[in-house]
This record gives structure tokens, sequence and C-alpha cells, in this order.
């Protein structure tokens, strides 16, 4: 039986870090690469936390390979990175894909910008 999106997405989170609303605001006060996984318009119309890279989940793969031209420099497997999206399924999904790819301290926060958001947490920018 083939998998749906929610059977890849619980897969993922069984696989990754899945960091609340508070663990992910330690993390982010000392000193992380936040990645923002949400498109363009999502960014652009809700905000997004601060300090946060922008990367469309779409091209986390491109951006995340040092051996390409669009590899973005703050992808660095010996860092530690943190991922978010709207709610958390894409970053866990990004997670995976990540530690696949060698990043061996990468996390997501669980519940994403929607838990981040009501959680009254600081945001940049939006509409």
């Amino acid at each position: 039986m083939a998998k749906t999106a929610m059977d890849l997405v619980k897969e993922a989170m069984e696989k990754c870090q899945n960091l609340s609303v508070e663990e992910f605001a330690k993390e982010v006060e000392g000193g992380v690469i936040l990645v923002d996984l949400r498109e363009a318009d999502e960014l652009r119309k809700n905000g997004k936390i601060a300090g946060a890279v922008h990367a469309p989940r779409g091209m986390l793969e491109f951006y995340a390979d040092a051996s390409l031209p669009s590899h973005l420099e703050e992808f660095d497997p010996s860092q530690r990175i943190i991922l978010y999206c709207g709610s958390g399924r894409r970053s866990a999904l990004a997670c995976q894909v990540l530690q696949e790819m060698g990043y061996s301290k990468v996390a997501h926060l669980d519940g994403g910008f929607k838990a981040w958001k009501e959680a009254a947490r600081p945001i940049e920018g939006g509409e």
C-alpha cells in the first residue's frame, strides 16, 4: 500500500528532534542557524522569526548541497540548524532530508510558525 503524505510526516517526526516553542526559543537565543521553509508569500503575509534564513522547502536540498552553485553558506553540517514552516509538517520532512544529507545537528519546531505565533512570541514583518 502506498504511503500518504501524513504517513511520511509521522515517520519524519519519529526520526527528527521535535522542539517545543519553549525549547526552540532557548536554542534561538543561544545562537543557531534558523531556517524558514515557507514560501515567499507566506513570509510576506505573516512575517517571520527574526534572524531566519529563507529557504523555501522546494529548494532545500539544493541550498544544502555544498557541491552545487545554489548552495547557501548558512547550510553548514557542523552547525546546529533548526527548521520551521507553517505547521511543522514540511519542517519535519526537511529535517529528515537534511539528516540523510549528513546534517546531524538538525531539529525542527513542532507546530511551526503557527505554534510560535499562538504562544505570542516575537514576529518581524508581515502585513
